[in-house]
């Protein structure tokens, strides 16, 4: 299993509030985590880091090979919830950060199976031949596609396109959703903060994992969100065999 991951604060942010975790754990299983912060002055940066600094310790600290994919959810859902309650108390605790949060996308994967948890609107991908959202967007654009009051097409462009509905540590507890899908030799795993899905379309994204070296891919994908207006800081995690 390899894993390459890469952050950038884009064209237009002074600051940098995403944050990413991208490690191998044992049995070559691996592990990515990526947060998007949200909050005034420093407190986005210091809600994102924080979170990715708990979730990927704890997990590194207690993940097993004989975990069933039930109990790899619980580890990711256990993990986020201990991040979670730790940002949220350090909102109550210091004015300066009140209100801070941050988006996540984590996921574990082995050799034929992927297991991932979210909440917010940063996103994971399965790419192959084509490349398909796994995560469904936790935001009030995602709650009107849904509901049939607006386009994918008008989503992209609608105001409120970066309000999101559920986020890490704005609350003392936190619901995620989990998603386990199967794995095969020659599929990748995505995971990116919403710089890089609304920045560069989907087409774009699909053939660069598809055309360029793995290596390559992070910096490759960053260029291309900055080239459509890298208006946000954007960071890509993306694992092969």
């Amino acid at each position: 299993m390899r894993i390459f991951a890469k952050t950038d604060k884009g064209k237009v942010r002074s600051i940098n509030q995403d944050a990413f975790a991208a490690n191998i754990l044992s049995g070559g299983v691996a592990l990515a985590v990526v947060c998007d912060g949200m909050g005034g002055a420093s407190a986005g940066d210091i809600a994102s880091k924080t979170a990715v600094d708990i979730i990927s310790q704890y997990v590194l600290n207690a993940y097993n090979p004989s975990m069933t994919s039930d109990d790899i959810i619980r580890l990711l859902d256990n993990a986020i919830a201990s991040a979670n309650l730790e940002v949220f108390t350090l909102s109550q605790k210091d004015e300066a950060l009140s209100g801070m949060g941050t988006t996540v996308v984590a996921a574990i994967v082995r050799e034929t199976q992927a297991v991932i948890c979210n909440a917010g609107d940063s996103r994971a991908y399965l790419i192959n031949d084509n490349l398909c959202q796994i995560t469904r967007d936790h935001s009030i654009v995602q709650t009107l596609v849904e509901s049939g009051k607006l386009s994918p097409e008008e989503a992209r462009v609608h105001p409120e396109k970066n309000v999101i509905t559920r986020a890490l540590g704005v609350e003392e507890n936190i619901l995620t959703d989990s998603y386990v899908i199967d794995i095969n030799e020659n599929d990748m795993l995505l995971l990116c903060t919403d710089g890089l899905s609304n920045y560069a379309d989907s087409e774009s994204i699909l053939r660069i994992v598809k055309d360029n070296a793995l290596d390559k891919t992070t910096d490759l994908l960053i260029n291309k969100a900055n080239a459509g207006g890298g208006r946000d800081n954007i960071t890509a995690a993306v694992i092969s065999h």
